[in-house]
């Protein structure tokens, strides 16, 4: 299994708000490893895993990062940015959305924003916490930001302690830029 190289600044800054994780529902959007939403877990939050429903072995990743991480509260799901399935329904109130690294691909980009949009309009309060790796310069999610009513605040990684290329000892976030951001309904 391989982890991104924001998976471990995501989950750096989830580890520094550890006290505002207990407790609450966390749903991690294309969870792959899972590093940040086992690190929510660890902290008391109730989380839900999600990964691609068509990739299964996504999914299975997901479950196994729990089963060697000794989470056995943690829901998986599968869900499909920019699908709107059945289990999205049903999902429980959500009070944060993690994503490390979905802003990969520019083709992803508006079904990740909608998907975010979704939820949080399902929970106004709710806030989307996500890191991602800066792959191309002229790559911008600011128009799809104004266009599905978002906000966005950048947050620096020093307030964190997340400024190194070497965060708990891994080789990880490496010399890779690397961006921090809470997003929420306008």
């Amino acid at each position: 299994m391989y982890v991104w190289p924001s998976a471990p600044v995501l989950a750096q800054y989830i580890w520094y708000h550890s006290n505002q994780m207990v407790g609450k529902n966390v749903l991690e959007l294309g969870a792959g490893t899972s590093l940040p939403g086992v690190i929510a877990a660890k902290c008391g939050a109730n989380v839900i895993l999600s990964d691609a429903s068509q990739l299964p072995r996504c999914l299975e990743n997901c479950s196994r990062s729990c089963l060697v991480n000794s989470l056995q509260n943690v829901q998986v799901e599968g869900i499909t940015w920019g699908e709107f399935s059945p289990n999205m329904f049903t999902l429980p109130p959500l009070d944060i959305v993690l994503a490390a690294d979905c802003f990969y691909d520019l083709k992803d980009f508006e079904n990740v924003i909608v998907t975010v949009h979704f939820l949080l309009k399902r929970n106004p309060t709710g806030k989307f916490w996500c890191t991602y790796q800066e792959r191309n310069s002229d790559w911008s999610i600011e128009s799809l930001l104004a266009k599905w009513q978002l906000k966005c605040k950048h947050i620096t990684l020093s307030s964190f302690g997340a400024d190194c290329v070497s965060i708990a000892g891994s080789n990880l976030p490496g010399n890779h830029t690397i961006w921090m951001m809470e997003m929420n309904l306008k």
